[in-house]
């Protein structure tokens, strides 16, 4: 047997983190071992917490690293390699702090909520590779602050189609007074992040969501699609609205992606984001593009002092709801039924709709 790597120990802004099996590989594909993990998290310290700060965070876990075979496990199958970790692990030092937020079930947990750098680098030890914070913070686990709108490419399409839809959504934002920041996602798709007042619930949040979908789907139809069943969404860019409903989480900024090149969901600048590629950034080049450009979602930190109103979004739901005839739509099947819910019954299988022709 090999014998063990010993632990080494990080000074992180006043704390000492221990770093266990230190060489061990985490991205075999390009030498990247756990160290070099906690370190690109260290490195981009400003950015990561900033994109944490107070916010109830679910941790995606690869304790043995990103290798190949290794998967996720899943609410079917738990016996993968990876899992997500929604309540405060065992053996937390004193210094990680958590938040209690509800489930759609209804159960509660107590989430890891990042108040310092400290905390990343202990997730990272702890083998997390993204992390995944709500669109909240402790102080009102309630009301989200952020707007998400996810960007994904269907196949047939990729990270340059969604690249070249995100524009509109920029434009459909400003002639509702808000602004939206992009990044990758560290894969195909493209994300949308746009700060907002902290008075809405998530339900109104969601809405808001569906409705700039709707309006990006009549200016783009052969290019953008809201439909929920994927036999139904066709070679198309899908607007996943359900990322706002609660309990869906996305990928942070600076957050490393579990793919053998070890991408970083990056932010981008609305000038560069037509000629980037996700994987112009990874483990290895992203800590000096942050200590060149800085943090480009500031503007997201909780906090902040710029907010919009999702009213106008809210008023566009209702102006379809009136004119078209246009209510919610599906949710995650593992949702309990919502109030105002169509039938969630996937189109194929659905006896009741009426045949085409």
């Amino acid at each position: 047997m090999a014998a063990t790597t010993p632990a080494t120990e990080l000074e992180v802004r006043g704390r000492t983190v221990r770093v266990t099996n230190p060489d061990r590989e985490y991205f075999p594909a390009r030498g990247l071992t756990k160290l070099d993990l906690v370190q690109y998290f260290v490195s981009v310290g400003d950015g990561i917490l900033g994109a944490l700060l107070h916010r109830p965070t679910t941790l995606e876990r690869w304790p043995k690293g990103v290798f190949e075979g290794a998967r996720l496990s899943t609410r079917a199958d738990n016996s993968g390699d990876a899992f997500y970790q929604k309540r405060l692990p065992q053996g937390a030092p004193p210094y990680v702090e958590t938040s209690t937020i509800a489930f759609p079930s209804g159960r509660t947990a107590d989430e890891v909520c990042p108040t310092e750098l400290a905390v990343v680098a202990w997730a990272a030890n702890l083998g997390t590779v993204t992390f995944h914070p709500w669109p909240v913070t402790r102080d009102d686990v309630e009301a989200p602050d952020q707007l998400r709108i996810d960007l994904d490419p269907q196949p047939g399409t990729d990270f340059h189609d969604a690249a070249r839809v995100a524009p509109e959504v920029r434009a459909i934002l400003h002639e509702m007074g808000m602004e939206g920041y992009p990044k990758t996602s560290g894969g195909r798709g493209v994300h949308v992040f746009v700060p907002i007042e902290p008075r809405w619930t998530f339900t109104q949040a969601r809405r808001a969501t569906i409705a700039l979908g709707r309006e990006l789907e009549r200016r783009l139809p052969d290019l953008v699609t809201v439909k929920w069943w994927k036999e139904e969404r066709g070679q198309k860019i899908f607007v996943d609205y359900n990322q706002m409903a609660r309990d869906r989480t996305i990928a942070s900024a600076y957050s490393v992606r579990a793919n053998p090149r070890a991408t970083v969901s990056t932010p981008v600048t609305w000038e560069e984001l037509p000629d980037v590629d996700p994987d112009d950034f990874d483990v290895t080049t992203v800590p000096a593009r942050f200590a060149q450009v800085g943090d480009l979602y500031a503007p997201l930190v909780a906090g902040a002092a710029e907010r919009f109103s999702i009213r106008p979004l809210l008023d566009l739901a209702d102006k379809d709801e009136r004119d078209h005839g246009h209510g919610d739509l599906p949710y995650p099947p593992e949702y309990p039924k919502m109030p105002g819910e169509p039938k969630r019954v996937q189109p194929s299988k659905d006896r009741d709709r009426p045949k085409e022709g």
